[in-house]
């Protein structure tokens, strides 16, 4: 589960420093417009590579699941002041 958010999380951000990279090595000397335009795409990419890293996947463990070890869940259930049944 960590590698494929790894993975997502390098190629958004690859692709970001591509396009700032490519933004001012080149396309500035066709066309400024078009790379502000590049710039602000690439500026918006951060956080939605940081959201895509961070997002829950359907097999990922979330911080209330109980652990599996009673003892460890009791600990916890009493520090929250649940009961689990």
């Amino acid at each position: 589960m960590y590698a494929r958010r790894r993975r997502n999380y390098f190629l958004l951000m690859g692709g970001c420093v591509a396009l700032y990279v490519s933004a001012w090595a080149f396309v500035r000397l066709w066309s400024m417009p078009a790379a502000i335009v590049m710039c602000l795409v690439a500026m918006v990419i951060p956080p939605v590579a940081a959201v895509v890293a961070n997002r829950r996947g359907p097999e990922d463990r979330w911080w209330d699941d109980p652990s599996g070890d009673p003892k460890s869940d009791g600990w916890w259930d009493e520090l929250d002041g649940r009961k689990r049944r």
